[in-house]
C-alpha cells in the first residue's frame, strides 16, 4: 500500500461516513481499515514508508474534521471512535504521536470539552484492551489536560469524576511498561496536574479548596508512581518530580504536615463524599507520595526549592518533638515497604530517619500523663519496614544505617513498651540471623538498665534494689522469649544448623540474665527459682544438648565442605550451650 493509495483510502472511508444514513456502520468500517493500517505498520517497525502510511491517514482525518462544511452529527458520532482508533498509533512514530493529539485537540473543539470528557475517559479505559497502553493513553491524557481548563461550569464535579479514571490508568500503565515508554505518560500526567492548578486559581470558596484537596491527591499518587517507573538516575525523573513538588506546594502540603498530620482518607472523604470507598483505589499509593515528597526534599535543593521548604528546618523540628517525629516514622515506612522504588531512595529514607532519630533529639514523652499507646502501631510496623531491608539490602552500609535506625526509634519509645516491640518484631521474624541481632538486643537494653541502676562500691556491682524494681526489661517475658528460640512454638527442639545464630543469642541472653540475678543476689526475672531451673534443664538445655552432640558426631567423619561449615557453626553454640548447662546444674544445687 503506497503513500498516496492509504491517503485515498482514508478519504474515501471518511466520504462514506458523510454521505451514509447508518454512520455507524460506516465508521465501523473506518475503523477496521484503521486497524488494518495499523498491523501492517506495525508488522514492519522499520519500513518508513509504511509510517508515512500511517502519518498520511491520520493527517487526512485531521484535515476533514477540520473542514467548517462538516456536519456537526458526523462530527459527533465520529468522536465516539476515533479518539481509540487514532490513539493506537501514538507508539509508532513522534509525528503520528502529534498528529493523534491534533485530532482529539480538534474534537475538543468542535464538540465541546464537556462532551468530550467523557468520551476521553472511555478512551483512556480501553488502555486495558490494547497492547501498547503506554503510547496509547498519552493522546487522550493530552486532550483531558485541555479539557479541564476549557470546562466553563461544575469544574470541581467534572474533574472530580475523570480523577480516579486518570490515576487508574496511569497506575495500570506506569507498572507494567517499559521505562521507555512512560517519559511521555508522565510528561503529560503533569500537563494534567498544572491544568487542575489553573482551574483552581479561577475558583473561590469552598469548590476551590475541594479541587485543591483532590489536586494534592493527584500530585501525591503520581509521586510515587514516578520513581517506580522510571530510572532514578534518569533526568526525567528528577525534572517531573521537581515539577510536581511546585504543585505540591500550591495545595498547601508542607513537608511536615504531609509526615505527621495529612490524612489521606480525611481528605478523600472531603473531596469524593460518600463515594470515597469506591475511589481509595486509584489513590493506593498517595501515602507513599507523601512520604517520597520529602524524602524527593532531602535528596535534591532543587526539589526543596520547588516545594518552597528548608530541609534543615524540618529536620529540627522533627527531632524536637518527639510526638512529630514519632508521626514521620509512621509516614516513611512507605517508602522501605515499597517493593517497585529502587534502593537509592530507600537509602535516603532511611539516612533522614537516621537524621531525625540518631544522637541528641528531645525525647521528653512523659508516659504517666501521655496516650502514647496509639503512635505503637505505626511505630512497630516501621521497624518492621527497617527490618526488611536490614535483611534484604544490597548495600552493607545501608543495613548498617538501618540497625543504626531500629536501635534511635527503639530509644524513642517508651521503656515500658520497648521489651514488647522487640519480642513482637522477633516472632514475626523467620531469619536466623535477624532474630539474633533483635534478641542480642534484648540483651543490650538490659545491661544498660543495670548499668543505670547500679552503684560501684569498692569495685564490686551492687543492684540497688530500689531502682531495679523499676526497670521494665527484668520480667519473665525475657524468658518466655528465651524460650521461644530454644523451645519453638511448634514443638521440640530448633531446628539446626538453620537456627544457629538464633540459638546462640538467646543462649548468651540466658546466660547474661542468670549471671546477673545470681551476682545481684535478685530474682526479678524468676530465672532462680526451683521451677524455672529445673525446666530449662530438662526442657531446653538437654533436649538441644542432644540435638547438639549427635549432630556434631554425624558431621565429624565428614570432610565435604558442607560437614565443615556445619561444625564451624556449631563450636561456638556448643560452647555456651555447655556453659548454660554447668550453671544450671550449680544454681539447683544451692536451691535442693
Amino acid at each position: 500500500m503506497d503513500k498516496s493509495v492509504s491517503a485515498a483510502a482514508t478519504n474515501e472511508k471518511l466520504a462514506e461516513v458523510g454521505n451514509s444514513h447508518e454512520p455507524e456502520k460506516t465508521i465501523s468500517e473506518l475503523v477496521d481499515f484503521l486497524d488494518s493500517l495499523l498491523d501492517d505498520t506495525l508488522s514492519d517497525p522499520d519500513n518508513e514508508l509504511k509510517e508515512n502510511n500511517a502519518f498520511e491517514a491520520l493527517s487526512e482525518i485531521y484535515q476533514y474534521i477540520c473542514s467548517p462544511s462538516l456536519d456537526q452529527e458526523v462530527v459527533d458520532a465520529l468522536s465516539f471512535e476515533l479518539p481509540k482508533a487514532v490513539s493506537k498509533f501514538a507508539g509508532i512514530s513522534r509525528n503520528v504521536l502529534n498528529m493523534a493529539i491534533s485530532i482529539i485537540d480538534q474534537f475538543i473543539v468542535k464538540c465541546g470539552p464537556r462532551d468530550m470528557l467523557s468520551i476521553l475517559c472511555d478512551t483512556l479505559g480501553y488502555s486495558s484492551k490494547v497492547t501498547k497502553a503506554a503510547s496509547y493513553i498519552v493522546p487522550p491524557l493530552s486532550g483531558l489536560s485541555k479539557v479541564f481548563t476549557s470546562i466553563r461550569r461544575r469544574q470541581f464535579e467534572q474533574v472530580k469524576e475523570a480523577v480516579p479514571m486518570i490515576l487508574n490508568v496511569v497506575k495500570a500503565v506506569s507498572l507494567e511498561s517499559d521505562e521507555a515508554e512512560l517519559d511521555d505518560v508522565f510528561d503529560r500526567a503533569v500537563e494534567i496536574a498544572n491544568s487542575i492548578n489553573e482551574v483552581c486559581n479561577k475558583l473561590d470558596n469552598a469548590a476551590k479548596e475541594k479541587l485543591r484537596a483532590l489536586l494534592g491527591l493527584y500530585v501525591l499518587q503520581c509521586l510515587a508512581l514516578v520513581p517506580a517507573s522510571l530510572s532514578y538516575e534518569a533526568s526525567s525523573c528528577h525534572s517531573l518530580v521537581s515539577q510536581l513538588s511546585q504543585i505540591s506546594s500550591y495545595c498547601g502540603l508542607s513537608y511536615l504536615s504531609l509526615l505527621t498530620t495529612y490524612d489521606v482518607e480525611a481528605v478523600a472523604c472531603t473531596v469524593f463524599g460518600e463515594n470515597k470507598d469506591d475511589c481509595m483505589g486509584c489513590l493506593s499509593h498517595v501515602k507513599h507520595g507523601a512520604a517520597l515528597s520529602v524524602i524527593w526534599g532531602h535528596v535534591s535543593e532543587e526539589v526543596a526549592h520547588a516545594a518552597k521548604e528548608d530541609m534543615i528546618s524540618v529536620k529540627d523540628e522533627l527531632r524536637n518533638n518527639q510526638i512529630k517525629r514519632w508521626q514521620a516514622i509512621g509516614t516513611l515506612k512507605h517508602v522501605l515497604s515499597f517493593v517497585s522504588l529502587p534502593w537509592d531512595l530507600k537509602k535516603h529514607t532511611v539516612n533522614f530517619l537516621l537524621c531525625i532519630t540518631d544522637g541528641d533529639v528531645c525525647r521528653n514523652c512523659n508516659e504517666e500523663y501521655f496516650e502514647w499507646s496509639s503512635y505503637m502501631p505505626n511505630l512497630f510496623s516501621a521497624l518492621q519496614a527497617v527490618k526488611m531491608v536490614i535483611m534484604y539490602a544490597p548495600d552493607p552500609e545501608l543495613r548498617k544505617n538501618s540497625f543504626a535506625v531500629v536501635k534511635g526509634v527503639l530509644a524513642d519509645i517508651p521503656i515500658s513498651q520497648r521489651l514488647d516491640i522487640l519480642k513482637a518484631l522477633i516472632t514475626s521474624t523467620d531469619s536466623s540471623s535477624m532474630i539474633a541481632i533483635l534478641v542480642d538486643l534484648v540483651r543490650r537494653e538490659m545491661h544498660t538498665e543495670i548499668c543505670s541502676s547500679t552503684s560501684i562500691v569498692k569495685d564490686v556491682q551492687q543492684i540497688n534494689n530500689k531502682a531495679h524494681q523499676d526497670i521494665s526489661f527484668w520480667t519473665p517475658s525475657v524468658l518466655e522469649l528465651v524460650e521461644s528460640v530454644l523451645r519453638p512454638p511448634q514443638g521440640g527442639p530448633p531446628s539446626l544448623p538453620e537456627q544457629s545464630d538464633a540459638v546462640l543469642s538467646a543462649l548468651n541472653l540466658y546466660r547474661f540474665v542468670l549471671m546477673t540475678e545470681s551476682t545481684g543476689k535478685t530474682n526479678y526475672t524468676g530465672v532462680l527459682s526451683r521451677g524455672s531451673l529445673l525446666k530449662v534443664y530438662n526442657e531446653w538445655l538437654l533436649p538441644l544438648r542432644t540435638l547438639v552432640t549427635g549432630i556434631m558426631a554425624e558431621n565429624k567423619s565428614d570432610y565435604d565442605e558442607l560437614a565443615i561449615d556445619t561444625l564451624c557453626t556449631l563450636n561456638p553454640l556448643e560452647l555456651v550451650l555447655y556453659r548454660c548447662i554447668e550453671l544450671v546444674e550449680e544454681k539447683l544445687k544451692q536451691v535442693t
